[in-house]
């Protein structure tokens, strides 16, 4: 597969070619909204055929990368080389804010290789994005019972490393504009550890894209907010990981800092 960004640091900018703002849209949440579920809705289909492949997949996730930006948004992006270099499966880790990193990472990364999330019980039972999770194969946990969810992500995550494809995880127990780092677990790094991969650290800025009061997938965009990413250079896990782990940590919270965002330790 061929990665849809062509350098290390992807900017958005009214210079940017694809950068396309409609002034009569931009006002408009529920234009955003129609236009991102028309998609889904798509992409649903194209899953219950049996037919949503990683291209599709990434395909897809391009498309809502693109109406982000026709919608306002701006995205700053650093560290793709990173992703490209890394050779073999790795175990991406990192922050968790909002549906924005869910919808754009196939696109950033299932471009380049195989990879696949950890998420929770509800969403493959979504009645929306179901159909297309299950597509993907993901890790499923049910984040009630830590223990059975590490012997699930162990399991299943070295499963999915073994045969090439790369595990994204999100140590957070769910998404939050707050990094709260004691929330942080280790689940990531022990289960790069075991496998014998690389691990990339991420550190996220979604907040464009706030979660919904009363339907969290679907909350309000707010488009003076820029929205940041980072890849961190790849590291093998030595030891028992405590120090992997707290290297994450603090690359999450000095980008966050950078960023302007509020981190709780």
């Amino acid at each position: 597969m061929k990665g849809y960004f062509k350098t290390d640091r992807y900017r958005t900018d009214e210079n940017t070619p694809r950068y396309v703002p409609d002034k009569l849209l931009l006002g408009s949440r529920w234009f955003f909204i129609s236009k991102f579920l028309s998609l889904i809705f798509k992409s649903r289909s194209i899953a219950l055929k049996g037919d949503f492949d990683t291209a599709t997949w990434a395909s897809t996730s391009i498309d809502i990368f693109k109406l982000i930006e026709r919608c306002g948004g701006r995205f700053d992006i650093d560290g793709l080389g990173n992703i490209e270099n890394c050779q073999g499966p790795a175990v991406f880790i990192g922050n968790h804010m909002s549906i924005l990193e869910t919808m754009v990472f196939p696109g950033i990364i299932a471009s380049v290789k195989e990879v696949t999330f950890v998420v929770k019980d509800s969403l493959v039972r979504h009645a929306v994005f179901g159909p297309v999770m299950r597509a993907r194969s993901p890790i499923v946990v049910n984040r009630k019972d830590t223990r059975e969810d590490f012997k699930t992500v162990m399991i299943e995550g070295q499963k999915m490393l073994d045969k090439g494809t790369s595990v994204v995880i999100f140590p957070q127990s769910k998404r939050s504009v707050e990094f709260v780092s004691k929330e942080f677990n280790s689940l990531g790094v022990k289960l790069a550890r075991a496998a014998k991969v690389q691990v990339i650290p991420f550190a996220l800025k979604t907040d464009f894209w706030e979660n919904g009061k009363y339907v969290k997938d679907l909350g309000p965009i707010k488009r003076h907010r820029r929205i940041h990413m980072s890849f961190g250079k790849p590291f093998f896990v030595e030891g028992n990981g405590k120090a992997e782990n707290k290297m994450i940590i603090e690359f999450i919270s000095s980008h966050l800092e950078q960023w302007g965002d509020n981190t709780e330790q």
